[in-house]
């Protein structure tokens, strides 16, 4: 196969990944009510409707703490986004280390994350952009190891 298909098949998945990233974090920090977001699964995990949680007195200031924490995660999902766009884009993905790093981080992540959603949310339509996300990383790891056995 052809080099430069290879290395393009290599570093695209991570881009896209970095660019997914970053626009939903940009998701989180803007929309007015984030955690409305994940509604369905998040009802399912309280066990309690938001309306129900948010109706008692001692819960008033609720809405203001879940923006807060949802600001938080969507500016630090954005910036990982921008860190991965940034790696990718100047390393090229260029070397095997560069290449190995980024997939055994990324493998160490996705486990983690699926774990999680398979645990606390698995209706989560989260779980759709996880398996895209494995997805991404197997194409990028296997073109990274046929390019590795073409340089080599």
């Amino acid at each position: 196969m052809n080099p430069k298909l290879l290395h393009n098949l290599t570093t695209i998945p991570f881009l896209i990944m970095g660019l997914c990233a970053f626009l939903l974090g940009l998701v989180w920090l803007l929309s007015s009510e984030p955690w409305m977001l994940d509604k369905a699964a998040n009802t399912i995990l309280l066990d309690e409707s938001y309306e129900t949680i948010f109706s008692e007195q001692v819960n008033r200031n609720l809405p203001k703490y879940l923006t807060l924490l949802y600001r938080f995660f969507g500016l630090w999902v954005s910036s990982l986004g921008l860190l991965l766009l940034s790696y990718t884009i100047v390393t090229r993905m260029g070397s095997g280390m560069a290449r190995g790093f980024l997939h055994s981080t990324f493998f160490i992540t996705l486990v983690g994350i699926s774990i999680i959603e398979y645990i606390f949310i698995p209706s989560s339509p989260f779980v759709y952009l996880t398996v895209v996300l494995w997805l991404l990383w197997a194409i990028s790891v296997w073109a990274g190891i046929q390019l590795k056995k073409h340089v080599s």
